[in-house]
């Protein structure tokens, strides 16, 4: 379904302290977040007009702004306090919540020590990530040409903009094959997540098998769902998996702000079904976040 551009949507962006006009909430073409990635953001989901778990993502904001050494100029306490006053600003109880930093244009190069680093949040309604059927039914993966990238190499423990370039090219590649998304392995070749969310697998005996965070974001969403998985009694295994081990599994599922807890039923050769496991974790995740 055809929808607005997002730069036309009506309401108003919290913008460097102060509520703006959507339209005007802008940014110089020679801002050095747009050449050279120095920007971090965060996503986040509010419903009921609660945004959930807004603390650890204001924080987890901040810890990616330390990684690129970008001091955010206002404190935790007022990111909390802009994300809730946008959501009533703009008349949203269920919505999508975007916190932003960027350098700004002061220098142009690749060194910028002295450009102002700007802070935006905007929300707008975006019901799901997915198509509801094919949600349900389980999506499609590929599996990515792109890796994950060695830790010493790029600052994986950061959401940072420039993290998700590969993420658009893999994904912009399994929608053109007719899938949903794609699994992306990581350097070594073992796998990774999805290109915007992480990934789980469910074993025969009722064990989820989960890959370590060590060169992808540790979601928060990831570690919600591990919390509900052993709270009900649902062994969860952290660990290196490889991409043939796939064949072995029984479930599988993504989880992300966006995506939330997503079934899987393909990644390329390897088949899965939406089973109980899949399905109490849909449901306690779905409990959780609702007030």
């Amino acid at each position: 379904m055809a929808h607005l551009p997002y730069d036309q949507l009506n309401g108003e962006i919290w913008y460097d302290g102060e509520f703006v006009p959507w339209k005007d909430a802008q940014l110089h073409v020679l801002s050095h977040g747009l050449h050279y990635a120095s920007c971090v953001f965060e996503g986040e989901r509010a419903y009921g007009g609660r945004i959930f778990k807004l603390e650890e993502h204001t924080d987890r904001l901040f810890e990616s702004g330390r990684i690129l050494d970008m001091e955010i100029p206002f404190t935790a306490q007022d990111i909390n306090e802009a994300c809730k006053e946008a959501l009533k600003r703009n008349g949203l109880e269920d919505a999508y919540v975007r916190p932003v930093a960027w350098r700004g244009s002061e220098m142009m190069g690749v060194s910028a020590q002295n450009n102002t680093i700007h802070v935006a949040i905007a929300v707008w309604q975006w019901p799901s990530y997915f198509d509801p059927e094919k949600r349900m039914k389980g999506i499609r993966l590929d599996i990515a040409q792109w890796r994950r990238p060695d830790p010493r190499t790029a600052p994986s423990r950061a959401k940072a903009a420039g993290l998700y370039m590969i993420c658009t090219l893999a994904k912009h590649a399994a929608e053109s094959k007719g899938y949903e998304d794609a699994l992306m392995l990581d350097w070594r070749g073992q796998v990774a997540e999805a290109t915007g969310a992480n990934i789980f697998f469910v074993t025969k005996e009722g064990e989820i098998h989960t890959p370590y965070p060590d060169c992808f974001l540790d979601g928060i969403t990831r570690r919600t769902v591990i919390d509900l998985a052993r709270e009900q009694g649902i062994p969860v295994i952290e660990r290196a998996i490889k991409p043939a081990e796939m064949a072995d599994f029984e479930q599988c599922f993504l989880t992300g702000t966006a995506a939330e807890v997503t079934p899987v039923s393909e990644i390329g050769p390897y088949r899965f079904t939406v089973g109980e496991i899949t399905r109490a974790l849909m449901e306690a995740y779905d409990k959780t976040v609702r007030p």
